[in-house]
């Protein structure tokens, strides 16, 4: 490879790499934006025990969005194959679904409609995992702290629509 053209590959990794980062961060930051003010609604709900301070969230959400992308990376910079087409429609999809919940929860307060949207959403990133983990193990495992988190906000999500 001359070195013309491994810097046209290094520059196109290097764009694809950012785009996956930017884009689960950027759903991130939109769905934060259209919930602004939540936490102070969140603080104020009878909460169960484990329930962490307000502040804990966005900065978990930060580092499970940068892993979404990071495997994102992993799997769209291989060839192109019916796995991978596979699995990044599951990726966006279980993003859009991602992006819904803090509206439901939030916004219109529809706490047993976002456990259920929620229990969709474990259900769609277990399958993102499972087919991302056929494809890069290690791309399946760095979805593995998404799902973990996504349990420990279904038990949040169910214990707040109990209590509230």
């Amino acid at each position: 490879m001359s070195r013309k053209t491994g810097g046209i590959f290094l520059k196109k990794r290097t764009k694809t790499l950012l785009t996956c980062l930017a884009v689960p961060l950027g759903v991130g930051a939109v769905s934060g934006f259209l919930t602004q003010g939540s936490m102070d609604t969140f603080e104020k709900s009878n909460q169960p025990p484990l329930a962490p301070p307000g502040w804990v969230f966005p900065v978990v959400w930060t580092g499970l969005f940068a892993m979404m992308g990071t495997a994102s990376y992993l799997i769209a910079r291989l060839p192109e194959s019916e796995e991978k087409k596979k699995a990044l429609t599951l990726y966006g999809i279980q993003l859009a679904v991602n992006f819904l919940w803090p509206v439901f929860f939030f916004n219109a307060g529809w706490y047993l409609f976002a456990f259920a949207w929620l229990l969709f959403l474990w259900y769609l990133v277990y399958l993102c995992t499972k087919t991302f983990s056929e494809i890069s193990r290690t791309a399946g495992y760095l979805m593995i702290p998404y799902l973990v988190w996504l349990t420990f906000a279904g038990y949040l999500n169910f214990f707040i629509f109990l209590l509230n």
